[in-house]
């Protein structure tokens, strides 16, 4: 029953599943769902403009998402896991430029 009454809830949520401020984040989960697909792909093939934009895009928004009403968790989460996969997208792409240099010179010497 306290299941039910959950699921009611959600339902008629103001950003419940019936309107776009529960299908817009949902579905704004692929961008972080593709950029943990990525993990894997060499760091050469980064972007720093379209990771700068994903990091940014998720900064901005989880702020905006705590200070809306009703609160959106929804876009929250997706927001922080937007955040946090352009952040180590661009960790990676700042290690193989700066930092691989300066191993790779260290090694001949």
């Amino acid at each position: 029953m306290a299941a039910a009454s959950k699921l009611q809830a959600l339902w008629n949520h103001p950003a419940g599943p019936k309107t776009i401020h529960f299908w817009a984040p949902t579905f704004k989960w692929g961008i972080s769902i593709a950029n943990i697909a990525d993990f894997s792909k060499p760091p050469e093939n980064i972007s720093y403009p379209q990771q700068v934009a994903v990091a940014c895009t998720g900064l901005i928004w989880s702020r905006y998402s705590t200070v809306i009403k009703p609160k959106n968790w929804n876009l929250f989460s997706v927001n922080v896991a937007m955040a946090g996969t352009g952040l180590y997208q661009l960790s990676r792409k700042i290690r193989q430029d700066y930092f691989s240099e300066k191993e790779e010179a260290l090694i001949e010497e």
